[in-house]
């Protein structure tokens, strides 16, 4: 079993920054892949990054690259998501995910493929 647990959330401005993070634990075999996901109100649920915490390969949603950075710090089990120049359309309430497989970000990106364990959310909100 894995829990996670997300902070970081908040309303900001645009063109500002946060950062979320994610504490996790269990059986770090269970959470190879970690990542993040976000719902805005009346849309679908979308893969925003993904990391292979086995190692350091990072993947990102194409509206969020060179904006957005997912890492890791393995002592901490924590992943974190920096957000810098936050868009209107960032606002979401963001979820943190894990998943024991390895294709982390086709599986993030699969429809038909659901992460094993999930968060909560944290609610980001940026407004102009």
């Amino acid at each position: 079993q894995v829990q996670l647990v997300e902070s970081g959330g908040g309303s900001v401005q645009v063109g500002g920054s946060l950062r979320l993070s994610c504490v996790a634990s269990g059986y770090s075999y269970n959470r190879r892949c970690m990542g993040w996901f976000r719902q805005a109100p009346g849309k679908g649920r979308e893969a925003v990054a993904t990391t292979y915490t086995a190692g350091s390969h990072t993947d990102y949603n194409d509206a969020v690259k060179g904006r957005f950075t997912i890492s890791q710090d393995n002592a901490k089990n924590t992943v974190y998501l920096q957000m810098n120049s936050l868009k209107p359309e960032d606002t979401a309430m963001y979820y943190c995910a894990a998943d024991p497989g390895a294709y982390c970000w086709a599986q993030a990106r699969d429809p038909g493929y659901e992460y094993k364990y999930w968060g909560q959310g944290t609610q980001v909100t940026v407004s102009s």
